[in-house]
């Protein structure tokens, strides 16, 4: 296995766990790995009661770790809302709630279970 398969595989493993905790805290996952053209993807599209969630996934290993919330600089906050008024615009216009950037954070120590963080309204 390459290593770009590896990361996409340790990736999606990821975002998997990102989709189960979201849906446990109550939240409905509406789309994953949403792409808009040449624009980026949005890890998940969620709604949390009348809110539209975008969320980010960052899937980290062992002593790889930085926290995920480094992820989100002011920049790829601007692009997150940017596909999250992408989105809207083609699925029926903005929620009452309006929109939210989460991120969930992943950790996957070399042993032991995964540790998953999510975090609301990071920008």
């Amino acid at each position: 296995m390459s290593t770009h398969q590896a990361r996409s595989a340790r990736g999606r493993y990821g975002e998997e766990l990102a989709a189960r905790r979201l849906s446990e805290a109550g939240m409905t996952v509406l789309e994953r790995n949403w792409r808009c053209g040449r624009s980026g993807e949005i890890d998940i599209v969620a709604q949390d009661g009348d809110v539209l969630v975008v969320c980010e996934v960052k899937t980290r290993t062992g002593g790889s770790f930085q926290h995920p919330m480094a992820a989100i600089t002011p920049a790829k906050a601007d692009r997150l809302r940017g596909l999250a008024e992408r989105w809207i615009q083609g699925h029926g216009g903005a929620p009452p709630g309006g929109v939210r950037v989460d991120i969930v954070g992943v950790l996957l120590p070399e042993r032991g279970a995964p540790v998953v963080e999510h975090a609301r309204g990071v920008a």
